[in-house]
């Protein structure tokens, strides 16, 4: 039987992974249609947090292909807002 904090927990890791997909499809949307530029912090941050959310998520449900995938995603968002600031 699951204890109370964990099912809590289950249900706060799938929020946060949704989270993600929303966030990198919301990225990929407004600079297709050219609201944000590539190189705005706001795209970044986007792409930053859902590939951080997508990557909680697939380390709770062990899918390990989404999880490198995000992983390198969070990478490059990282280094494209350090090089903004530098």
């Amino acid at each position: 039987m699951k204890s109370r904090s964990s099912s809590l927990f289950a249900g706060f890791d799938t929020m946060i992974g949704w989270f993600g997909m929303g966030a990198i499809l919301l990225a990929y949307t407004l600079l297709t249609f050219g609201v944000l530029k590539s190189n705005d912090l706001t795209y970044m941050i986007l792409n930053l947090t859902g590939s951080i959310g997508i990557l909680i998520i697939s380390f709770a449900k062990k899918a390990y292909q989404p999880a490198v995938l995000n992983i390198i995603w969070s990478v490059v968002a990282l280094i494209a807002l350090v090089r903004l600031f530098v």
